[in-house]
């Protein structure tokens, strides 16, 4: 009786995730060493920010339906000609639109503190900007930081992008034109970082986005620690307020977070196009670390693409997934080159529809005029020790231009609607321990 007890226990243990410490998590996927910056988290503490500048003692008042965008813009602008320093939003509504932080500036949020985006888009100036894989003239963000190294964002209060007037319009629009893009319908994305190294945002609410909430591009070494990040998907569905948006960089840890949109909840993004490898405007992502993390509600957990072009060394680990449409999405966009690999999704549990989708991604095919399709690349890639209930455990179909290999997926315990494999997609997959609806995979 002992040894079947045991025997039972070794086998629960099979397909519980591993949150201890494994020899793997030394590791980025290609082999190469993880740098012990990814093992800190500690917090930054509003004491060693520099001066404080509160809002209110500056005249900026607590009131939700006064604009008052110059007045904090200016308490921002003393900081930063007085040196440097943090401004603090107190407890209470502040309206604003948006905001620019300059370098040795920062921004912190007291408990009960909400700056709440305006949902005038004239609020937000048309300036340089980069979307959508691209580099134009778009709509700041209600926080934005351009060449602020060191920028942190703290405090447990929110930052509100009070988005309910920016969806209505676009579902209106795409109700007009059901072909109608993302940039048709103008809105504000609630934070936006840029050229900025060794950012940490922590502890703070973001919702309601007008669009993206929150987008990082080239920027080096960024920390988000236990950030909640929500938009609603219904009664009125929040269009592509993606949660978190890595756009061309490298050395990025996010830990201990609540990610709930209704879009993907991180996507890696880069360039797209026939030529997006050759835009200096574009490049890759390196050395992602997701973990101990929880998701709600997303079109995907993990995305690649749509506008990407090379992502390395990622990996999703120490995850509770609910309600996710995806677990891990590689989208295989035709008219851009693209090259996803090494990538591992480890120790998760919960529920998404498919567990894996791997498809052309054609919304907005366009080759601009080149005659060749691009060849795209999806290779190393890893699943392993995973506990989900789906709707679809292989959602894969590709087409003459895409190339997988060198898959991998070990310890999966899944149950499915749909359990159909094909493994031939794939040159070289291995699978190990792999129970699908109680059925062993060979």
């Amino acid at each position: 009786m002992r040894t079947l007890i045991m025997a039972c226990f070794c086998a629960l243990l099979l397909f519980q995730p591993a949150f201890s410490q494994q020899e793997s998590e030394e590791f980025w996927p290609d082999g190469s060493p993880i740098s012990p910056w990814f093992h800190d988290y500690s917090k930054v503490k509003l004491e060693d920010l520099g001066k404080q500048y509160l809002l209110t003692d500056f005249g900026v008042k607590n009131d939700s339906t006064l604009l008052q965008t110059k007045q904090i813009q200016a308490v921002i602008d003393h900081a930063s000609a007085d040196g440097g320093g943090v401004v603090i939003v107190p407890r209470g509504t502040f309206l604003s639109g948006a905001l620019f932080f300059k370098p040795e500036t920062h921004l912190h949020l007291e408990h009960g503190a909400i700056l709440k985006g305006s949902d005038v888009i004239e609020d937000y100036p048309l300036l340089p900007s980069r979307m959508e894989g691209q580099n134009l003239d778009y709509y700041a963000a209600l926080v934005n930081a351009y060449w602020v190294d060191g920028f942190t964002i703290s405090g447990s209060g929110t930052i509100d992008g009070n988005g309910l007037k920016f969806w209505e319009a676009f579902w209106q629009r795409r109700e007009e034109d059901p072909n109608c893009t993302n940039l048709e319908v103008s809105r504000p994305r609630l934070v936006f970082v840029w050229k900025s190294n060794d950012v940490q945002v922590q502890d703070v609410n973001l919702i309601n986005a007008g669009f993206w909430s929150s987008h990082y591009y080239q920027c080096r070494n960024i920390k988000i620690l236990d950030v909640r990040i929500t938009s609603p998907h219904e009664p009125v569905k929040a269009p592509s307020t993606d949660a978190i948006d890595l756009d061309v960089v490298s050395n990025v840890l996010i830990k201990g977070c609540y990610l709930a949109v209704n879009d993907d909840a991180i996507a890696l993004k880069g360039g797209k196009g026939p030529w997006a490898d050759e835009d200096p405007n574009n490049g890759e992502n390196t050395n992602i670390l997701i973990e101990d993390s929880e998701f709600g509600f997303c079109h995907s957990a993990l995305t690649h693409g749509s506008e990407s072009i090379h992502n390395k060394n990622v990996i999703m680990r120490n995850v509770k997934v609910q309600d996710a449409v995806r677990l891990l999405w590689l989208k295989m966009r035709p008219d851009t080159p693209q090259h996803y690999e090494y990538i591992r999704v480890e120790n998760i549990t919960g529920q998404a529809r498919s567990f894996i989708y791997v498809k052309p991604w054609t919304q907005f095919f366009d080759l601009k005029g080149k005659e060749e399709v691009p060849i795209s690349y999806s290779d190393h890639i890893t699943m392993k020790n995973i506990d989900l209930d789906c709707d679809i455990f292989f959602d894969v179909a590709i087409t003459e231009y895409d190339r997988l290999a060198d898959f991998s997926f070990e310890n999966l315990n899944i149950r499915a609607q749909n359990a159909d494999f094909e493994p031939d997609f794939v040159k070289g997959f291995e699978v190990k321990n792999v129970v699908v609806n109680g059925k062993k995979l060979d």
